[in-house]
């Protein structure tokens, strides 16, 4: 089997809908050979900001020396993209090589009796060998959904845990209130095992420090007030701390999004439970980190961003609010957007809408065949829009009419799924200019 077919393998895996038990997850570890045992565990869970968070983290313990492996989900361009090794995603040839040998576990477990993992369980077990073969001494895990029934919450022994914020979002899985969606998240939680948490949320806080205090773990809690944005540019971001690292209180972030000094703060907290004493510079690693998807620049003027739902989309529109202050007044802004049906995207609309100064509004269907047509989504668009809104067939056709559309002064906004991001990089890769 070559790199292709084992992709396409996994991809089949998707087909099936049942999730496993923890138990079925931690007995296909054991048909691995346990490569969980002796790892430093970091389980991050949340809403929004949890790829982000791990991100930082990473970059700090990287900085420090530390052999560090990375798993996160979804991905944008290539499947292997969830597994990092280092700062590296990993190889073809190793990912093929790793392939092999789940796939081999797995035909193992089968003849015992037991079930073959879903997609999301096959890559985790997937990474952890991977790790294990890199012998990684920390390892950071981002859940995929939830985290109380997640596949990575049968990791029984982490050193921390940490949980970002708390929306309204795959309710129809997690609950169809906050403090239910809440208490999947705080699934994560173990006894004895620091805690490090976003508590913007007053609703959810209570239940994070409820479950913390439940299993006698330490909780550190993150307030809005423990940093404050000092200035914002086209390209970058300088906020400071209420506590001191590396002996400077501001911080410097490759980024105009302003989720993402919480995320950055979330990160750093992790990282001093996890380092006694910094030999690196964080301010440097941090001024170098970019993460693919939030609030990339990836063309001038040209922003993708992966707010998918309700909560991520109210504070993307923030940042394009603060960045429209910055352009020249004859500046416009286009924004193209594309959901999932899943998603609570009429409301989203809404919202965009109502908070975005937008000068054309252009919509698209993703490939995936969970996306939402695009002539419904310009209905919906019309109802509130205030600027014209333009139907595009595909995601191709779809950036090459909002590069068009652009002038030198203009700024382009993609938004509104993973899906459209990850499609919008692709043809711009393709692309020789927007």
């Amino acid at each position: 089997m070559n790199y292709e077919e084992a992709v396409s393998y996994i991809n089949e895996l998707q087909m099936f809908a049942r999730k496993h038990t923890l138990d079925h997850t931690r007995a296909f570890l054991s048909y691995l050979g346990t490569p969980q045992e002796k790892k430093k565990m970091i389980h991050v869970a949340g809403t929004n900001g949890k790829g982000s968070v791990c991100r930082y983290l990473q970059a700090l313990l990287i900085g420090e020396g530390k052999r560090t492996g990375l798993f996160t989900s979804p991905h944008l361009m290539t499947i292997r993209e969830r597994i990092c090794i280092g700062e590296e995603m990993i190889s073809k040839r190793r990912f093929l090589t790793v392939f092999e040998e789940t796939l081999e576990a797995v035909r193992k477990m089968e003849t015992d009796g037991l079930s073959h993992p879903t997609y999301f369980e096959f890559l985790f077990g997937m990474a952890m060998k991977a790790f294990d073969d890199a012998k990684m001494e920390y390892i950071i895990l981002e859940t995929g959904l939830g985290g109380r029934l997640d596949a990575t919450n049968s990791i029984e022994h982490p050193v921390l845990t940490v949980i970002t914020s708390i929306g309204m979002d795959h309710t129809e899985i997690l609950g169809d209130t906050i403090e239910k969606i809440a208490t999947e998240k705080a699934g994560i939680i173990k006894p004895g095992v620091p805690l490090i948490c976003d508590a913007s949320d007053e609703i959810v806080q209570k239940v994070l420090r409820k479950t913390a205090e439940n299993a006698g773990a330490p909780c550190r809690e993150i307030s809005e007030n423990a940093f404050k944005i000092q200035e914002i540019t086209k390209k970058d971001l300088v906020f400071s701390t209420e506590n001191r690292y590396d002996d400077t209180a501001e911080w410097k972030l490759r980024t105009t999004a302003l989720y993402q000094p919480m995320n950055v703060v979330l990160a750093l907290e992790a990282a001093a439970c996890l380092i006694e004493t910094p030999k690196a510079s964080w301010y440097q690693i941090l001024a170098g980190v970019v993460w693919k998807g939030r609030m990339e620049e990836v063309r001038p003027g040209v922003i993708l961003d992966g707010a998918h739902n309700l909560a991520a989309v109210r504070v993307f529109t923030d940042s394009v609010c603060k960045q429209r202050e910055l352009m020249p007044k004859d500046g416009r802004v286009i924004v193209l957007f594309s959901a999932v049906k899943e998603k609570d995207y009429r409301e989203m609309i809404h919202l965009i809408c109502r908070e975005i100064p937008a000068d054309l509004f252009v919509v698209t269907q993703i490939s995936a065949s969970r996306g939402v047509k695009a002539e419904e989504m310009k209905a919906d668009f019309e109802q509130w829009a205030n600027c014209p809104v333009v139907e595009v067939d595909t995601v191709e056709e779809a950036v090459r009419y909002v590069c068009g559309q652009k002038r030198e002064q203009d700024r382009i906004y993609c938004f509104g799924s993973l899906y459209l991001v990850g499609e919008v990089e692709a043809v711009l890769r393709e692309a020789s200019e927007c």
